[in-house]
């Protein structure tokens, strides 16, 4: 097995097998990114290099694997042909083969569209995991995401129309403390747009300034300020209570400052209790604010 440069998987794939698709990261423009910044450049592996991974791996394990994530951070971006042939060569190989996922950007989506992405689904690959942070144009537009929230609807809803699973990801406090509700409010809508095309997984994470930012830079300046506690979880709390749903919302992860799992809009009055209560708390309830270097 090879790979080159920073290997990432989402929390829910900790059981995955991870065989490398792609290096780096084709946009690596996101000003609270550190990830990709210092290389290596992106690039697509050579499909027969990542069939020859595959079979070392089938060698070693065979049966036992029943999830493959294809790393590194957009995977969707390899050309369809190639990707529908790594999912195909996959499934082959491991015949206990449940899921095939990778991260994937709007742009990537899009630029499959609905033929593509049915291709892929065909071939395999059942779950990605885009990194929508954001449904406010504004904070796109300062972050430097790369699309809008019109594509992402377009591109969200023809993955899911074509059969495929999406984790959506959502960071609170992104737009910072003045316009943190206002976020909350666009993001909910461009979910629930995306919803009309069917159920999704929604993971929310909270924004945490990273080492070798430009994010970074702007809060050493002045120019950029960390939303608190209580305005994070009271914009938790805006999302939650303007989604639609069907969906199901996890915030398993490190950055976040509650713990919420749960199905909307079945689960809605009990992840509000829980936000509800969470708010009534001092800030020394939650962790301090902090630098991350990962």
């Amino acid at each position: 097995m090879r790979y080159e440069g920073p290997i990432y998987r989402p929390p829910s794939e900790a059981d995955s097998l991870l065989v490398q698709a792609t290096i780096g990261c084709p946009h690596n423009k996101c000003a609270f990114c550190l990830v990709y910044k210092k290389g290596p450049r992106f690039a697509v592996r050579p499909v027969e290099d990542i069939e020859a991974d595959l079979a070392e791996a089938a060698g070693d394990l065979g049966h036992r694997v029943r999830s493959l994530f294809l790393p590194a951070g957009n995977s969707l971006a390899m050309p369809t042909a190639d990707l529908a042939r790594v999912c195909r060569q996959a499934r082959e190989l491991f015949p206990a083969l449940g899921r095939i996922t990778s991260y994937a950007s709007v742009p990537a989506l899009a630029a499959h569209g609905s033929g593509g992405l049915a291709e892929l689904a065909r071939a395999g690959l059942t779950r990605l995991h885009v990194g929508l942070e954001s449904g406010h144009d504004p904070t796109l537009a300062r972050m430097k995401k790369g699309c809008d929230s019109a594509a992402q609807v377009r591109a969200c809803a023809t993955a899911l129309a074509a059969g495929l699973e999406l984790n959506l990801y959502v960071m609170l406090g992104l737009a910072g403390p003045d316009q943190s509700l206002e976020h909350a409010a666009a993001t909910a809508r461009v979910l629930n747009r995306i919803g009309q095309a069917g159920a999704y997984t929604l993971r929310l994470r909270t924004l945490v300034p990273k080492i070798n930012t430009l994010l970074l830079h702007w809060i050493k300046r002045g120019r950029f300020a960390l939303c608190a506690p209580g305005q994070v979880l009271a914009e938790a709390r805006a999302l939650i209570e303007a989604l639609a749903g069907p969906c199901q919302i996890f915030s398993d992860h490190y950055t976040n400052y509650l713990d919420l799992r749960g199905s909307l809009p079945t689960d809605r009055p009990r992840l509000l209790s829980l936000l509800d209560q969470a708010l009534s708390l001092p800030r020394g309830a939650f962790r301090p604010d902090f630098v991350g270097n990962q």
